[in-house]
């Protein structure tokens, strides 16, 4: 992640893939999670009308305010990768002992060719960033950060209605209940089974094992009070 070229180039994401699969994924799932956690706790023999009302205002402003944080938390994360790069990229531009410049330079490059680069080639490193014209500069924000974080913000928001859908149809508050179970469980499985897909794994036992995993979590954060 802490590569040499974010804090080089400040790249940027198209406009169209402001986050990654994996990323979307994530939000999608970190949402249900919380959306999960209202509607376990409505009971099915004592609510009403007014219960599932309360429970969908509850969950839509809960995953809204987890929404922003979380967006505010990623932008933490970028500047937090770029101040790293920058202040590596800075003692390996400065440091008088070449060897810990190379060190520095090797740790922050992805693990993969870290294992494969040689001291030549880690030396040709530290010889181009000596002789970049300009400094770099401290870590910024860019207007594609701010996209992809109101993205974020969005895809745990979004991820609400699915489930909270049946109850907004349905008056029967049991039978809303059981469909709005089944289609959280059909999102936990496709997240499970998108995200293993991305990571080089079987995807239906990853599907099969994000429910579990996901049904786990939500219990435990009814039991907590979450």
């Amino acid at each position: 992640m802490h590569a040499i070229g974010l804090t080089l180039n400040q790249a940027k994401k198209p406009i169209d893939r402001l986050l990654d699969p994996v990323d979307r994924i994530s939000e999608v799932l970190f949402g249900l999670i919380m959306v999960l956690t209202s509607t376990g706790t409505l009971s099915v023999l004592t609510a009403g009308r007014a219960d599932v009302k309360t429970m969908i205002v509850s969950a839509l402003g809960c995953n809204l305010a987890w929404g922003i944080i979380d967006a505010g938390i990623y932008l933490m994360g970028i500047l937090d990768e770029r101040g790293r790069n920058f202040m590596m990229v800075r003692a390996a531009r400065h440091a008088a002992d070449t060897d810990y410049a190379r060190r520095l330079i090797k740790q922050n490059l992805p693990e993969p060719l870290a294992a494969l680069v040689s001291d030549t080639e880690l030396e040709a490193m530290r010889q181009k960033l000596r002789e970049l014209p300009d400094a770099p500069v401290p870590a910024g924000l860019t207007k594609n950060d701010a996209l992809s974080a109101l993205a974020i913000c969005l895809w745990v928001f979004l991820s609400t209605f699915p489930v909270v859908m049946p109850f907004l149809f349905i008056n029967d508050v049991h039978l809303g209940l059981r469909i709005s179970n089944a289609i959280a469980i059909a999102m936990l499985f496709l997240c499970g089974y998108a995200f293993s897909k991305c990571i080089g794994r079987r995807p239906w036992t990853g599907g099969l094992l994000m429910v579990g995993v996901g049904c786990a979590l939500v219990g435990i954060a009814i039991a907590l009070g979450g």
